[in-house]
């Protein structure tokens, strides 16, 4: 027979949880919480900030890289002749379409006004090879056709410039016209019309009012390239590029987050010149000589984080260290060094964004090369 149990004992069985017990497992997984969501918020801080570092770091290397390829292959097939280097260049596509004006360099900077983006318009021949061409014979401003020693590289359609000896802005200009045919194996035909879109009719010509005398050199661009970049104000690093078949501006966005583009001529200023470059600046050149002295182009861009933070992580507009060894204009000592501030200052919200400068050095090979 059981024994029955003692009644303190059934009264002990049958406890709860305390009201002491359960504040106390409230604090402590309140404290758990409030850990845990610290850890949480500070990985993803972290996270956003390695995210957007990588961002700006791929955007700034790969628009860097895009401008530097451009630069080097500048001036291919339209710097053969150094005494053509600045040529102003007149261009109308028929008889009625808005008239251009071009400059014959391979690298030209519209400078941005107070530290605003900079524009760099790069030109080069997309011809693989061309044999040089004089012409024979005096042309007059409204003759339909070039005589030349040979026509050997030339092709019906090949977009050519012709470049007079002594250029100059208001009476002995560039002019760009299309081959429209090839006759005798000395003529180069430029008839408008279809067959030749950049030509106009005798009434609507654009060549210089005296011709082209004998000794006129044209030189063969095929399909002339000419790329404009600049930072839109949707900071997008953009590429606008002439069609040559219409004269249309044809735009493409390259890379997001780019705020800010600078760049510089490289020019041997020495006299007799040494092939050295030894100052920067951002002044275009406007004579013939001017442009011989210019050997590179320097470059700078600013790519901005994608990442909005809330605390403000910049403090002051970037840098771009341009060193000391050479004179720099616009630049001033930092440290043991000097720099260019770059101005990211009339941006909303600048300083709740991160940003890394990258720069490079691009050499004109085609003018060093002589082509």
């Amino acid at each position: 027979m059981s024994r029955p149990e003692a009644p303190n004992t059934r009264r002990r069985t049958q406890l709860g949880v305390s009201l002491v017990e359960v504040m106390i497992g409230l604090v402590l997984g309140m404290l758990v919480t409030m850990v845990i969501a610290q850890v949480m918020t500070f990985a993803e801080g972290q996270k956003r900030v390695t995210t957007g570092g990588s961002d700006a770091r791929v955007n700034g290397a790969l628009s860097l890289y895009s401008l530097q390829r451009e630069v080097q292959m500048a001036g291919y097939g339209l710097t053969n002749d150094q005494a053509a280097l600045g040529c102003p260049i007149k261009a109308k596509l028929g008889n009625g379409g808005t008239l251009q004006n071009w400059n014959l360099a391979p690298v030209t900077i519209t400078d941005g006004a107070n530290g605003a983006p900079d524009q760099i318009t790069v030109m080069s021949a997309d011809r693989a090879y061309s044999v040089p061409m004089v012409t024979t014979v005096d042309h007059d401003k409204a003759a339909n056709h070039f005589l030349v020693r040979s026509v050997i590289g030339a092709s019906t359609g090949d977009l050519m410039i012709a470049v007079p000896a002594g250029y100059d802005a208001a009476t002995n200009w560039c002019t760009v016209f299309s081959v429209s045919g090839i006759a005798g194996g000395n003529q180069l035909q430029h008839a408008a019309g279809d067959g030749g879109p950049w030509n106009q009719d005798a009434a609507s010509t654009i060549l210089p009012d005296g011709g082209y005398s004998a000794g006129t050199m044209l030189v063969n661009a095929g399909r002339l390239i000419q790329r404009r970049f600049e930072v839109t104000s949707n900071h997008l690093l953009r590429q606008v590029t002439l069609n040559s078949a219409t004269a249309a501006q044809d735009s493409q966005d390259l890379y997001p987050q780019i705020v800010n583009l600078q760049a510089l001529y490289g020019k041997d200023t020495s006299v007799p010149p040494d092939g050295v470059v030894d100052v920067y600046d951002a002044v275009t050149p406007t004579t013939n000589d001017g442009w011989r002295q210019v050997l590179a182009i320097r470059m700078a861009v600013v790519a901005r984080s994608a990442t909005f933070d809330k605390e403000e992580v910049t403090q002051s507009e970037p840098a771009w260290d341009v060193g000391k060894g050479v004179t720099v204009t616009g630049a001033t000592a930092c440290g043991t060094s000097k720099c260019i501030t770059l101005k990211v200052d009339g941006l909303t919200d600048w300083k709740h964004y991160r940003y890394a400068v990258y720069d490079v050095v691009a050499p004109l090979r085609n003018v060093l090369w002589g082509g």
